[in-house]
């Protein structure tokens, strides 16, 4: 169940950010709401993550470097902006540095 609210905290925080994104620096007033309640929910998820168990490093680790690839993602194909192989690249060392810090982490 950690493992579920980590990954709710995850999709709910890369929403906000598209959502953030969308409203063009809050200027579209649409999306102020979907905006606030994403982020509150992503906290919510984290919260609920740590409360589990789930250790701060190992939680917050993960969660905001999938956030930035994901998002990163999620703005070439939403809103076309640029996704360069060096950020590929970044992208994959994220990956890879979060499966050697879940090697490294105590069993939860």
């Amino acid at each position: 169940m950690t493992w579920l609210f980590l990954v709710g905290a995850i999709v709910t925080e890369v929403g906000a950010t598209m959502s953030l994104r969308a409203s063009e620096g809050l200027r579209k007033k649409r999306w102020i709401a979907p905006v606030t309640v994403l982020y509150i929910t992503a906290f919510s998820f984290l919260t609920a993550a740590l409360a589990n168990g789930m250790p701060v490093g190992i939680a917050y680790g993960i969660w905001a470097a999938s956030g930035v690839a994901l998002t990163a993602v999620g703005a070439h194909f939403l809103f076309n902006e640029r996704l360069t192989w060096r950020m590929i690249a970044g992208i994959v060392l994220i990956a890879v540095g979060v499966f050697v810090i879940e090697l490294g982490a105590p069993a939860h």
